[in-house]
């Protein structure tokens, strides 16, 4: 009677370590999958590789399971580390694109001024008639057209130009919510007459794209379109 407890403790001791070893190496694929090399990823508009099919995939997959009410049949992923935008769908890289985010670097908290990561959402589409370089002051088209500077050039204010792309955080307590809301702190994406800073950090916080690109992307996601940004 005792060997036959003997062998039931340690029969229960072992399916426990079982269980927990279980549990931390599913933790560690989810800790470790923000590291993906976004790189990997490339324009698939034509001669889609399998292994960027598959990257693609990966990633979707990952998406899926964690944020179980978002669909990912088109999203945008942001790699900072890298300066880059690329636009999803059904698994392939539609398009990408080179964007500046915050010469502050990466964080959520208000008055940072830096690029949060994290789940978004696109909250507000606004400028859809605005024309290319057109100023857009709290929102609005001023009728003044910005000067595109294509060299390494500042402009003489921190103009938002051609379209924006209101930015929702998604992940409560992270970038939602109280003093870590990306809404509330105007994070959007959006053009600039800086563009020869493009693909490389030099934003207020905002992630800046060329003008003609900004009014591309505009017209080829809606409001509500996810956009999952990366640290690395």
């Amino acid at each position: 009677m005792l060997l036959n407890s003997t062998i039931k403790y340690i029969f229960l001791i072992g399916l426990f370590y079982c269980i927990l070893y279980s549990c931390k190496s599913h933790q560690k694929v989810i800790e470790d999958t923000p590291s993906i090399e976004i790189t990997e990823i490339k324009e698939t508009n034509e001669n889609t590789t399998t292994s960027n099919a598959a990257m693609a995939n990966f990633l979707t997959e990952y998406l899926t399971l964690k944020y179980k009410n978002i669909s990912f049949h088109k999203y945008m992923y942001i790699s900072l580390k890298h300066q880059q935008l690329f636009l999803i769908k059904n698994d392939s890289t539609l398009k990408k694109y080179p964007i500046s985010t915050s010469k502050k670097g990466i964080g959520n908290q208000q008055d940072s001024f830096q690029t949060p990561h994290g789940l978004h959402t696109i909250k507000r589409k606004i400028g859809c008639d605005v024309p290319y370089g057109g100023i857009l002051e709290s929102r609005e088209f001023n009728g003044e057209i910005a000067t595109i500077l294509t060299k390494k050039e500042k402009a003489p204010k921190d103009y938002v130009t051609s379209r924006i792309m209101w930015l929702q955080g998604e992940d409560l307590g992270i970038n939602k919510g109280r003093k870590v809301d990306s809404y509330n702190r105007y994070i959007y994406i959006h053009g600039t007459p800086e563009e020869g800073y493009i693909g490389e950090p030099a934003s207020h916080g905002c992630i800046r794209m060329k003008n003609k690109d900004v009014i591309e992307l505009f017209n080829l996601v809606e409001e509500g379109t996810p956009i999952f940004i990366l640290k690395n």
